[in-house]
C-alpha cells in the first residue's frame, strides 16, 4: 500500500528484508525525465518489475537519480588516500558517500616512486573489496611549470618503465594516470597506458596545442580538471584548452566549486565539449565534509580557510573541499544546468569513462542500485548504495 503523503516518517525505509517500490518522484533516466514515475530496488539491483512482496513507498515530491561518479578524488572527512591507513581511506569513502558519491576513484599525489608503490598497493586491496573504483596517479609526471599543489623536488618525467612500475604496483587497479605529455617520454606513455587499458589524462601541463593533440592521436582521453594548471586560452597560442575542448574523444573534468572556475568558463566548456563529454569532479582533499584548519595533501602543508584549500608555502589552490552533492546544486541552481545535464556529467559520463556504465551510472534495470533522493531544492535527502540506505530518508 501506498505510504500517504505527509506520512513519510512513518515509513520504515531502512528495512532491507523485502524488495522497495519508490513510487511517485520525478526519476532522471537516460531516455529523459519521467514524473509520477518509480524505481523498484531488489535487493542490490535495480529491477524491471515489481515483486508481489514489493513494499511501495510514497517519495512524492522528491526526483530520483543515479549515485555520483567521482573520478579524481584526494580524500575527505579529516582522512587522505595520499597517506591515511586503510581506515582512514574507508572513513573518507564513507564521507563522501554521505554526500551521494557511490562510485569513486582514490587519487594520490605526487611522491616518492617507492612510496606511491606503496600507496597503490594500500588502495589496491580496497579496489578487489570494491570499497573504489581504482586508483587515479596523479603525478609525477607533471610539468614544473604547472605544478599547482605538487612538490617540485619529486617531479620527473613520464619515462615508460616508470609508469609501468605504477601500474604493476597497482596489481590491475590503476584507471588513470595525469601526466604532462609533453616531457621526455611522455608520447610513449600514453601509447603505455592505452595498452593496458589506463586512462591517459592530459594535466598540469605545459603543452603547446599541437603537443596536445599529438597526444590525443597517441590515446590521451581525459583533460584533468581543464583550465586549471595548465597555459590559458590564447587566440594566437590557443595551448591545449582549444585542443582538449574541440576533440570529441577527450572528456573534461571540472571542478564546479565556484573558485577553481568562473561560471562562464564552466559554460564554455559544456558549450564546446557537449553535456556528453564533461566529468564533474571534486578534487577533494582532506577537508572536504570537515572542516577548515591545516591539513597535510602528500608531502606539502595545506590550510583551509573559508572552504578554499591553498598551500602554506606559496598560496596555491591545493585542490578543494567540494562534495558532489554540492556541485549538483551549483550546477542547476547556478550555472541553470539542465538537472538531465547535471546528471550526465556526475554519474552517467564518469561511469562510461571507467568502463562501468553497465552496472552503474543511470536508473535502469540490471544496475547496482546506487540512487539518491533530493528535495524541491536539490538538497540531498536520502543515497542508497547497493539497494542499501547510506543516508536514510528518514533521518536526513
Amino acid at each position: 500500500m501506498a505510504t500517504p503523503s505527509g506520512a513519510r516518517d512513518s515509513v520504515d525505509f531502512a528495512a532491507a528484508d523485502a524488495p522497495l517500490v519508490l513510487s511517485g518522484a520525478t526519476v532522471v533516466l537516460p531516455t529523459g525525465t519521467v514524473k509520477d514515475g518509480r524505481v523498484i530496488v531488489d535487493g542490490p539491483r535495480i529491477a524491471g518489475s515489481a515483486p508481489e512482496n514489493a513494499r511501495l513507498i510514497d517519495v512524492s515530491g522528491h526526483t530520483l537519480v543515479p549515485g555520483f561518479v567521482d573520478i579524481h578524488n584526494h580524500g575527505g572527512g579529516g582522512a587522505s588516500f595520499t597517506s591515511g591507513t586503510a581506515e582512514d581511506v574507508l572513513h573518507g569513502i564513507h564521507t563522501h558517500r554521505l554526500h551521494g558519491t557511490t562510485t569513486l576513484v582514490a587519487s594520490t599525489v605526487t611522491e616518492d616512486m617507492d612510496l606511491l608503490a606503496q600507496r597503490a598497493g594500500l588502495l589496491s586491496e580496497l579496489a578487489e573489496q570494491g570499497d573504489i573504483a581504482g586508483i587515479h596517479f596523479e603525478g609525477p609526471f607533471i610539468s614544473p611549470c604547472r605544478k599547482g599543489a605538487h612538490q617540485e623536488e619529486l617531479l620527473r618525467d613520464p619515462d615508460p618503465a616508470e609508469v609501468r612500475k605504477l601500474l604493476d604496483a597497482a596489481r590491475g587497479k590503476a584507471k588513470m594516470v595525469t601526466l604532462a605529455t609533453e616531457l621526455p617520454g611522455g608520447i610513449d606513455s600514453v601509447r603505455l597506458l592505452a595498452e593496458h587499458g589506463v586512462i591517459a589524462a592530459i594535466g598540469h601541463t605545459d603543452a603547446t596545442y599541437e603537443q596536445t593533440v599529438e597526444a590525443i592521436d597517441a590515446g590521451a582521453t581525459v583533460a584533468t580538471h581543464l583550465f586549471n594548471a595548465m597555459p590559458a586560452l590564447g587566440h594566437r597560442t590557443p595551448g591545449p584548452i582549444a585542443a582538449l575542448l574541440e576533440d570529441e574523444r577527450i572528456t573534461v573534468e571540472l571542478i564546479n566549486d565556484g573558485t577553481h572556475l568562473h561560471p562562464a568558463a564552466l559554460q564554455l566548456a559544456f558549450h564546446h565539449a557537449g553535456a556528453d563529454r564533461v566529468a564533474f569532479i571534486t578534487d577533494a582533499m582532506d577537508a572536504a565534509g570537515f572542516g577548515d584548519g591545516f591539513y597535510s595533501l602528500g608531502p606539502m602543508a595545506v590550510e583551509v580557510k573559508d572552504g578554499v584549500a591553498r598551500l602554506v608555502e606559496g598560496g596555491s589552490i591545493a585542490g578543494s573541499t567540494l562534495t558532489l552533492d554540492r556541485a549538483f546544486r551549483r550546477a542547476v541552481t547556478v550555472d541553470r544546468l539542465s538537472v538531465e545535464d547535471a546528471v550526465a556529467a556526475l554519474s552517467a559520463n564518469p561511469a562510461r569513462l571507467l568502463g562501468m556504465y553497465d552496472s552503474i551510472g543511470s536508473l535502469e534495470p540490471g544496475k547496482y542500485a546506487d540512487l539518491l533522493l533530493l528535495d524541491r531544492q536539490f538538497a540531498l535527502k536520502g543515497v542508497m548504495r547497493r539497494g542499501e540506505w547510506v543516508v536514510d530518508p528518514q533521518l536526513a
